[in-house]
């Protein structure tokens, strides 16, 4: 899978531009305010329906413009694909794909697998459960399209049953009947996607030790634990002993949307684990975020029968020079496929690839 060329229309800072890339590395150069990153978020758009920055998605229409194009001409498995995303002001936004427009766009998830790195990640080691959570489930939602449609299903009845406690706590009246049909719901939909997040945590923790040693030279060692309620006690059970308190709290207090995930970090010399958010160095917690992100990387890509696209947003943030030099020797090896990656200077990254510049297009803007 690769994408040939991009063409954003009134995206963030981008009035009109047409971006070619190469079936390879692609090296986006420039300075600060320039766009860089907003390119990379084109390109996960095309992808994911969504921008990686904003949630909102009427912050992406340039200053002063009603509208948003984006345009992406793919290939996959020898196939040509035709992608276009558009916003206008104050209207739903529309994805069409070889000139079908799709009603759903959760339909497009996992088609096209992405996997963007940024320092805006630093919040999956420092922010609350909800970085987590979201890293796990757009993993598993890119190769498992029922877990998706499970999760918003999920979402859905839970808003609901909030929505009803914050009304029983107003009118002092309490509809159990109804709570029991949205805790029916809730169990099954739940222990379905806990199952699927336990398994899919076992496959990635063996790839993100892996890339974690080469990236440190195994100077030290990482792990990570998958922490949910429904690890101790059933979800009914859960549910049923929490009513009361939910009723308090006019929220559900219990379920797999309160489930995180804790890393830890050892060193060489010591093996109890570690808080990495805690102690771990500025380099160590740039490492850690790479080897998941490529471990997510590298459990897609062995379930499908193509490579993802790998985004790096400001690659050399907080690296020293060797894990620098290992980055780009991982990056350029057959296990990834085509790459987009920022910098703010050609000549930094042409000192780290070492030998490596056939494998590189350079892309000023």
């Amino acid at each position: 899978m690769f994408l040939d060329k991009i063409v954003l229309l009134n995206f963030k800072n981008h009035e009109n531009r047409t971006v070619n890339f190469q079936k390879k590395i692609n090296c986006i150069i420039g300075n600060n305010g320039m766009g860089k990153t907003n390119l990379l978020d084109a390109i996960y758009y095309l992808c994911l329906t969504k921008s990686y920055f904003n949630s909102t998605d009427q912050q992406n229409i340039l200053f002063d413009r009603d509208f948003f194009r984006l345009e992406g001409k793919l290939h996959k498995e020898g196939h040509p694909f035709d992608i276009v995303y558009k916003l206008a002001s104050n209207k739903r936004k529309e994805l069409i794909v070889n000139d079908s427009p799709l009603p759903r766009l959760s339909e497009h998830i996992g088609h096209f697998p992405a996997i963007i790195i940024s320092p805006d990640d630093s919040l999956l080691i420092t922010g609350n459960s909800d970085e987590r959570r979201r890293f796990l489930d757009n993993t598993i939602s890119q190769v498992n399209h029922e877990y998706l449609d499970r999760l918003i299903s999920y979402n859905k009845v839970l808003a609901q049953r909030n929505a009803s406690l914050k009304r029983f706590a107003e009118t002092r009246h309490v509809d159990r009947s109804l709570i029991e049909t949205y805790d029916q719901q809730l169990i099954g939909l739940g222990n379905q996607i806990y199952e699927a997040r336990k398994v899919v945590m076992g496959k990635l923790y063996p790839l993100f030790q892996k890339f974690y040693k080469q990236l440190s030279f195994e100077r030290e060692g990482v792990s990570f634990t998958y922490n949910s309620q429904l690890n101790e006690t059933p979800f009914n059970e859960l549910l049923a002993r929490n009513f009361d308190r939910d009723i308090m709290l006019q929220r559900t207090d219990a379920g797999i949307h309160k489930d995180d995930i804790e890393f830890s970090l050892s060193s060489a010399g010591n093996n109890t684990p570690v808080k990495i958010k805690r102690f771990g160095s500025q380099g160590q917690q740039k490492s850690f975020i790479i080897s998941i992100k490529f471990a997510q990387y590298e459990f897609i890509r062995q379930s499908k029968t193509f490579k993802p696209f790998l985004l790096i947003d400001d690659i050399f943030d907080k690296l020293d020079n060797d894990r620098s030099q290992k980055l780009v020797e991982l990056i350029a090896g057959d296990e990834f496929g085509q790459v987009f990656l920022t910098d703010t200077d050609d000549a930094h990254i042409k000192e780290v690839l070492n030998g490596k510049e056939a494998l590189f297009e350079i892309i000023n803007i």
